[in-house]
């Protein structure tokens, strides 16, 4: 396993990466195309995410918000903001295809916890810092497992579990999974006011994830 964490699961994504290139570049253009006519200029959202070991990169989504402003010039709240077609970007996860760039540039995974904000860094336990021990992914155990209806402490525990335990099987299983997730829109509850629970800090959590949500 130290192997595949120390330079195999580098060279699984870019392989995997680029022998997928000729399905994803076109629609990574097609989708670009679409958020120009619908949301205006610009096309890509970038922000700085924790990488591993919480070094700052800035991560490419497609943007799904419009630029809606008020009389002095300020972004309008993120409710504001969100079209119809944006949350059917991100409901299919269409808005993450740029992030394929940063798994080419070694800033992501295909497969690990999912980068969030800087500003959370400090409200992390101890346990629950360990999650950045790798590299953040693009898709990972706690969104195949639950993704958006399941607590934030149980989303840390299921990234440290896979921090500790990460192996080729593992992210394959996750991959494979992640597949059927998105076909099937599952785990994607966009809450009413259209803006995701903020993660404030928790106590440490005690003990393992749930087995009931560990992968079979």
């Amino acid at each position: 396993m130290s192997l595949y964490r120390h330079g195999g699961k580098r060279a699984f994504d870019l392989v995997l990466v680029l022998l997928m290139a000729p399905v994803w570049l076109p629609l990574l253009a097609v989708v670009a195309v679409l958020v120009r006519a619908k949301l205006g200029s610009p096309v890509l959202f970038r922000q700085p995410r924790p990488g591993r070991y919480a070094t700052t990169f800035a991560i490419i989504k497609f943007r799904s918000m419009t630029e809606a402003r008020d009389t002095l010039g300020n972004l309008l709240p993120d409710p504001a903001r969100q079209t119809s077609f944006g949350r059917w970007l991100r409901r299919t996860s269409l808005d993450e295809l740029p992030e394929l760039i940063n798994v080419v540039r070694g800033d992501m995974s295909l497969v690990g916890p999912r980068p969030l904000l800087i500003r959370y860094l400090p409200r992390y336990s101890p346990t629950q810092a360990r999650r950045h021990d790798v590299l953040p992914g693009i898709t990972g155990l706690a969104q195949v497992k639950g993704r958006n209806n399941i607590s934030w402490e149980e989303k840390f525990r299921l990234d440290v579990w896979y921090a500790e335990n990460l192996s080729w099987g593992l992210d394959i299983k996750i991959l494979l999974l992640t597949v059927g997730k998105v076909l099937a829109h599952e785990g994607v509850v966009e809450p009413a006011t259209g803006v995701h629970q903020e993660f404030l800090g928790s106590p440490p959590p005690v003990g393992p994830p749930d087995p009931q949500n560990l992968p079979k």
